[in-house]
């Protein structure tokens, strides 16, 4: 006879990577699956309901972002945002004469690291990878520093999605405009946690998320101001300017919309009711485990709902396997690498040792979550934590 399990309603500190859907993006939603389902790119009273629907979405980002509607790309997800953006930009600056050097940070997400080694490896562009400090924070001297007359893109995330570290994106797209060079930002993480005016900030291109806010997943932003040329990197169709091929997913459009509308309008209550929680993620679990957890990324200048750990001798795969028994669903770092074995490429450009790469922890926290949660995760990480360090010794000491 089988023996169940009783089912767990885990604690869900994994916002980072995900967030449940809004129940009114929900119902924003549903009329687009069912009633109102035509192709947006048809000639006819359904598919023109359905591109109103598109347009609305499209208008409404652009208020709250401070653009015009048609800087406002749709696209499948933030990591084909980022994708459109460096080798759009690239490939159109290599075309036009404009230059071939791409400059970037170390702990980018892989969307953006992965595609600016591409570039070098497989296009023959140069390529610039600027360290950062042990906050994890790209210093504005070494971007001076890196600019050469052939550069064509700076790409510098807006918040650090591993270990929340806010960068100073402002002054790293004034300089980039003072050089006349185009900007980019990856601001998944840090779109719904400040209001933007775009008209007045130095950004060329930022990506967005929309399931990292309350929206749906599938579903991507890319905003392209005025004058930046791109190269379309899908192709097959005209969608979207001419910037991407495929059918835009009006459901999802119209989600995205809706997420980002209910993310401002909700803005400093998401922000009240996170902030202090992280704050005593950060503030007391390194008090319980003194010598073997230490905080990651910057003290204050970091994401309101983002706490990050790194600890000593202890593999991060292991600690979220133990956490989700427990009943806590946690990260260990990027949700896209979550579950690598191999030691933090964040970590190891904070200048960490080795003891401590492979140990990260990352709680992200979201609307649901409560102050019971929080002392049920500083209840149970410490025993956790303690009973995997003992396995850890016990297994170094056999293979001495």
């Amino acid at each position: 006879m089988m023996i169940q399990s009783k089912p767990i309603n885990p604690i869900y500190l994994d916002h980072g990577a995900t967030t449940p859907v809004h129940p009114a993006v929900v119902a924003a939603m549903a009329p687009y699956w069912s009633e109102q389902y035509g192709n947006p790119s048809s000639h006819h009273r359904t598919g023109h309901a359905a591109a109103r629907a598109v347009e609305t979405a499209r208008e409404t980002l652009a208020d709250l972002l401070g653009v015009v509607p048609s800087a406002v790309v749709f696209t499948a997800c933030g990591s084909e945002s980022n994708n459109l953006a460096l080798r759009g930009v690239m490939l159109a600056a290599r075309e036009a004469g404009r230059g071939q050097h791409l400059i970037t940070s170390a702990i980018e997400h892989s969307a953006v690291l992965a595609t600016a080694r591409q570039l070098r490896d497989h296009f023959g562009f140069a390529l610039t990878i600027l360290p950062v400090d042990a906050f994890g924070r790209v210093r504005i001297e070494d971007v001076a520093a890196a600019l050469r007359p052939d550069t064509a893109l700076i790409s510098v995330m807006a918040a650090n999605n591993e270990i929340g570290t806010l960068q100073p994106w402002a002054e790293i797209g004034a300089l980039a405009r003072a050089r006349g060079v185009l900007f980019h930002t990856d601001a998944v993480q840090l779109a719904a946690a400040r209001r933007w005016n775009l008209a007045e900030e130095p950004i060329d291109l930022m990506t967005l998320a929309p399931h990292k806010f309350y929206g749906p997943k599938g579903v991507g932003v890319l905003i392209v101001q005025p004058g930046v040329d791109l190269l379309p990197t899908l192709t097959g169709g005209g969608h979207e300017g001419g910037l991407r091929a495929g059918t835009t997913n009006v459901p999802l459009v119209v989600g995205a919309a809706e997420a980002f509308r209910l993310a401002m309008l909700e803005r400093e209550e998401r922000l009240a009711h996170v902030t202090p929680l992280r704050d005593r993620l950060l503030r007391e679990l390194p008090a319980v485990l003194p010598g073997r957890c230490v905080v990651t990324g910057h003290p204050t200048e970091r994401l309101p709902h983002h706490a990050s750990f790194a600890l000593r001798g202890l593999s991060g795969n292991d600690l979220l396997m133990h956490l989700d028994l427990a009943g806590i669903a946690a990260s260990s770092g990027s949700a896209c690498a979550s579950g690598d074995p191999k030691p933090s490429a964040i970590l190891e450009a904070l200048g960490l040792g080795a003891e401590w790469t492979k140990g990260g922890l990352r709680l992200t926290l979201g609307r649901q979550n409560t102050a019971a949660d929080v002392d049920a995760v500083l209840a149970a990480l410490p025993d956790i934590i303690n009973r995997l360090a003992a396995v850890e010794e016990r297994f170094a000491l056999a293979h001495a």
